[in-house]
This record gives C-alpha cells, structure tokens and sequence, in this order.
C-alpha cells in the first residue's frame, strides 16, 4: 500500500498490532481525520470514514476501500439518521473519534435546530452521535476519542449560555466548546467506565489542515499566511488520536484524561468540578430531549 512506509515512520509510538476492529472517524474526508483514518486502516482496523463533503468522503474511502456516510454536524437530524446507520451496520463499535470540529466566524450564526454553530458542530452533536452509540460502544467495551485543543485549558463555560446568546466571540466560543470536550470524555469516563467504555480528550497541536478557513478575521489571516508553514502535518497531528485508539487505557492512559503528544497535558482545572461535568452532561441531554 502506498501509504505504508511514510505512515510507520509517521506514527512511531502506535502498535502494529493487525486487529480488525471496527473504528469510526468523524471528520475524516480531510485533515487530522483523514490521516488518522489511512494509519488505523494501514495497521488492520476496519474504518468506518464519516465526513460531511460527500466528493472528499468517497475519495477517502475509495482509497481505502473503506465504508462511508456522509453528514454534516450542522443538522441533528442528519446526526441522528447517522446513528441510526452505524447501529445498524456496527452492532460493535471499538473506538469512536469524535474528530468533526469548526472554528465559527466574527459573526454569531445559528444552525437549522437553532443552536450556535460552534457549540452544535463541536459538542452537541457529538454527544448526541455518542449518546445514541452506546449500545455497540458497550458491546465492544469500546473507547471514545474526542478531538480538543488547548484552546479550551484557559476557557470558561457558562452552562446557562451555552449557545452564546449573551457573549459570542470567535475564539472564546471555539475555546469553550473544546474545554466541553474535556468535560464530555471525563464524565463518560466516570458513567460508563462500569460498562467497559473510556474515554479521552487530546489536543492535536496546531496543524495545517481547512480547520480555520472560515473562521474570524484573525484566525483566517495566520491560516494563509506564510506562518502556517510552521504547522504540522495532518500526520503528526494524528499522532496523539492514533495512540490512543490502538493502545491499553488499562496499562498506557488513564480513562477520561487529556493527552497531547501522546503522554497527559495540563488539562483545564474546571475538569476537576464534579458538579460541572455532572452540569453539562445533563444540561448536553436536556437540549437533545433525551433521558
């Protein structure tokens, strides 16, 4: 495979251990997700390519002869109708990456079911696919993998205002989804952890991929400028999301934590208050109207 010598040089502390699982990527047409998903699929899992551009979903899952389905995040019902295809498909699931994320633009924008953009695309319907997922997640004793960022270690989140009603910027709202992520994969670790699932949250790094293109003035003037040649590879800044999809949580990571370069990083201290994961995690189900 013509992937195959860049990539054990590329991801020097994954297993190569051949398995066979089934590993869902979302987020996986370009970028982190893409490069994640040619690894995993190099190493023998059997990976299950989510992205919401239908042309660069096929072309990567045509390389990979790899299964596909597009949806876009924007949309809770399209989230939905992908749960419902994973089920059905994937009565087993061994690692879900939750690698789908956006950095919104200087203006505040609403989805079709009338949430904040940010907050939609990178948590609500993530949890919901998550949520919706349990039953072939437990039936694997399967892990969860969210994509954060250390934008989210200095974030503040008000669980009153979580689609930034009252105070909406660019970066502060992309910040605060992620340090949601380290919350969401905290508190899965603690409520399904008795079913054999854990979670994780990690931090790519900064990476040259379409993350940014269209996001505020700032953000869009570093991505395209020479500056984003400092950046890293898709690879390297899958790196961290493949080592945690293919070695022991038991033995090599602790459930719930945050990891950056494949060994734990400083999360934000909020991930300490039980009462805040506890908060988001039921305040995350109210929204979506589930139990």
């Amino acid at each position: 495979m013509v992937f195959a010598v860049p990539l054990a040089r590329t991801f020097r502390c994954v297993s190569q251990e051949q398995t066979g699982r089934v590993v869902v990527i979302t987020g996986a047409s370009d970028g982190i997700g893409a490069a994640a998903a040619r690894a995993l699929h190099a190493r023998g899992d059997q990976v299950v390519v989510v992205g919401r551009s239908p042309a660069k979903t096929q072309a990567v899952a045509d390389e990979l002869g790899a299964e596909r389905h597009v949806a876009d995040f924007t949309s809770l019902r399209q989230t939905r109708e992908l749960a419902e295809e994973l089920r059905g498909r994937h009565p087993r699931i061994d690692v879900l990456a939750n690698n789908a994320g956006i950095i919104a633009g200087d203006r505040r924008q609403e989805t079709e079911d009338g949430h904040e953009q940010t907050f939609q695309i990178n948590h609500l319907a993530p949890f919901l696919l998550t949520m919706l997922l349990r039953d072939s997640l437990v039936a694997a004793r399967g892990r969860v993998i969210v994509t954060s960022s250390a934008a989210g270690v200095a974030a503040r989140i008000d669980l009153d205002d979580l689609d930034f009603r009252e105070r909406y910027t660019s970066v502060g709202s992309y910040g605060t989804t992620k340090l949601e992520n380290m919350l969401f994969a905290r508190e899965l670790a603690r409520r399904w952890g008795r079913d054999g699932v854990t979670a994780a949250a990690f931090h790519p790094g900064g990476v040259r991929t379409q993350w940014g293109h269209d996001g505020g003035a700032l953000v869009r003037y570093f991505v395209r400028s020479p500056a984003r040649y400092l950046l890293r590879s898709p690879e390297k800044g899958a790196e961290t999301l493949v080592w945690l999809a293919t070695t022991e949580p038991s033995t090599t990571w602790g459930s719930g934590g945050y990891f950056a370069d494949c060994r734990p990083a400083r999360a934000n201290r909020r991930v300490e208050d039980p009462e805040l994961c506890t908060g988001l995690w039921d305040r995350s189900l109210e929204i979506l109207g589930l139990s």
